[in-house]
């Protein structure tokens, strides 16, 4: 499976998370299961066998990724026993495990599950394994933190940004370097059309995706989650309304996930597209000449697009002398000294400044990724936890309404935000 999956499968998880919880309630006291016992469990913390559960089954042994934990494994002194799953089964398989007493020694999870196997208590605190996140930075690790305690440690991170054909913009006039706000963003769109090009292309279905892609937009405009309707989110949801309406964008974008969306920027005819990290080696093999942008916020700067990417985090276990080698199975998968592999490896943005900055030195196209990690947000922070897919669906509803003209920017989200409201109580 390439990185664009893993990329899909980040910015598509809110519903799962909902469906999940709602599983794990039904097959309370399920006897059997397939996860077995970890092997080696109760065993001394100095030995044993330990299982790491993950979400990349595109990786066989082979492969660097499991090298590292092999490797992390031996350096722990004990033995790794790796198991992948996509990650839906992933979530599933974790959840009920705990039920079970089961729960893998390492678990390697999409951030926006974190705070739904928190709430389940699946998952110890940094403060109870005593795993070291002082080097991530805040709002990667944000995604992680519920109640004011860290569960777990980012991996790397994807996100979102501009994508570019710079001969449509060159026959259209139009600078790049120029597109700092909407305004620019939008006389940039109109000068393309005018040339005869289309301008830009996203995603906004009706699912998680269209959330993902819509998010930094809203949250460029000021708007907070827990208020869908404010002045800010309307501006938001016109400004996507206003760009169909003119054809600066496509009707298509209504039923576009970040793949189809992406197909249409690869024909070449468009200006912008917006996606994510994971499509840089399909940038490569379009036939044209590209560039990135960061997505701008209305007045101006870069706007903090929802993060994507996988921590690291230790189950609770009966036999808490187990954490000990766990916490150095983490410790050695997240460290600044194995990171770079891991990003690479994964196709993320570190989730270190140090790391970050060699990402940069060796691949210069990673500038514009890293500055649009540094201002990103998860989508569970801000303590939203579990409460965010219950405001994300009708979210994504209101951008449906708007965009396909059943409903005014306004009425969709005032709709959005009173059922979001009732759910959240």
């Amino acid at each position: 499976m390439e990185s664009l999956d893993r990329g899909r499968r980040a910015a598509g998880l809110g519903l799962v998370v909902l469906a999940v919880t709602g599983g794990l309630t039904a097959c309370s006291g399920s006897p059997g299961g397939d996860g077995g016992a970890p092997a080696g469990a109760g065993q001394a913390a100095g030995g044993g066998t330990y299982t790491i559960w993950d979400p990349y089954p595109q990786f066989d042994d082979s492969s660097d990724w499991v090298k590292l934990l092999t490797q992390c494994g031996t350096q722990a002194g004990v033995t790794v026993k790796r198991t992948a799953y996509d990650t839906t089964d992933l979530t599933n398989k974790a959840l009920l495990a705990a039920q079970q007493g089961n729960s893998p020694d390492v678990l390697i999870v999409d951030n926006p599950v974190v705070s739904t196997l928190v709430e389940a208590g699946v998952l110890t605190s940094t403060d109870e394994t005593k795993i070291d996140t002082s080097a991530v930075s805040p709002n990667l690790l944000a995604a992680g933190q519920i109640g004011g305690k860290t569960y777990g440690i980012p991996i790397g991170a994807n996100t979102l940004a501009l994508y570019y054909n710079k001969q449509v913009l060159k026959k259209a006039g139009v600078d790049a370097a120029a597109v700092k706000d909407w305004a620019s963003m939008t006389a940039a769109l109109e000068k393309v059309k005018a040339a005869g090009k289309k301008g830009i292309t996203f995603s906004a279905i009706g699912t998680e995706e269209g959330s993902f892609q819509f998010l930094p937009w809203f949250w460029g405009a000021g708007a907070n989650l827990t208020k869908l309707d404010s002045a800010e989110g309307v501006a938001a949801l016109s400004l996507w309304t206003d760009w169909v309406k003119k054809g600066y964008a496509p009707t298509s974008v209504i039923n576009n996930t970040q793949t189809t969306s992406w197909q249409e920027f690869a024909t070449g005819d468009f200006a912008f597209g917006e996606n994510g990290t994971w499509q840089l080696a399909n940038a490569k093999k379009t036939g044209f000449e590209y560039g990135i942008i960061p997505i701008p916020a209305k007045g101006g700067g870069t706007a903090p697009a929802p993060t994507g990417g996988e921590f690291v985090s230790v189950p609770v276990q009966k036999d808490i002398a187990r954490y000990v080698a766990s916490q150095k199975l983490v410790t050695c998968v997240a460290s600044t000294g194995n990171s770079l592999t891991t990003t690479t490896t994964l196709s993320y943005i570190a989730p270190t400044e140090e790391v970050q900055a060699t990402q940069v030195e060796q691949n210069a196209e990673l500038k514009v990724w890293v500055e649009a990690v540094k201002a990103a947000k998860g989508r569970t922070s801000d303590d939203l936890g579990t409460k965010y897919p219950k405001i994300s669906e009708p979210m994504w509803k209101a951008m449906q309404a708007a965009l396909s003209g059943s409903q005014p920017p306004q009425e969709a989200l005032t709709a959005a935000q009173a059922t979001a409201a009732s759910a959240v109580q």
